[in-house]
């Protein structure tokens, strides 16, 4: 594997029945922030259109300088005391997902770019 290669990482999270809407205020209020903070970058946050994914479903892209960082990055988020709060807080009444899905991507040599 290459170190310094800059990766993405797409994420699909699953979440719980009924809770998509605390899962995006969550992202929305605090996670996005706490991200930039830890040196992730967002690229981009989408839902789906169609159901059954419609009312569960949160993807997304984050831009890592690479692999190694990327775990470094994940480390220190999950590791703010901050984030720990926000997390618990928005957890009282249940967990807010019940599946992450991480796959990390590298883009193919015919890919166009992308925006800086």
């Amino acid at each position: 594997m290459q170190s310094s290669q800059v990766v993405f990482e797409l994420r699909i999270y699953h979440a719980a029945p009924g809770k998509l809407a605390e899962l995006l205020a969550r992202f929305r209020d605090h996670t996005v922030k706490l991200f930039d903070r830890h040196g992730m970058k967002s690229v981009a946050y989408w839902t789906p259109i169609d159901q059954p994914q419609k009312s569960n479903t949160l993807i997304y892209i984050l831009q890592h300088p690479s692999r190694e960082e990327a775990a470094a990055n994940w480390k220190s988020f999950q590791d703010d005391p901050e984030w720990k709060s926000v997390k618990e807080k928005s957890e009282l009444n249940g967990k807010l997902t019940e599946n992450i899905d991480s796959t990390f991507l590298t883009l193919t040599d015919f890919s166009p770019p992308l925006p800086k």
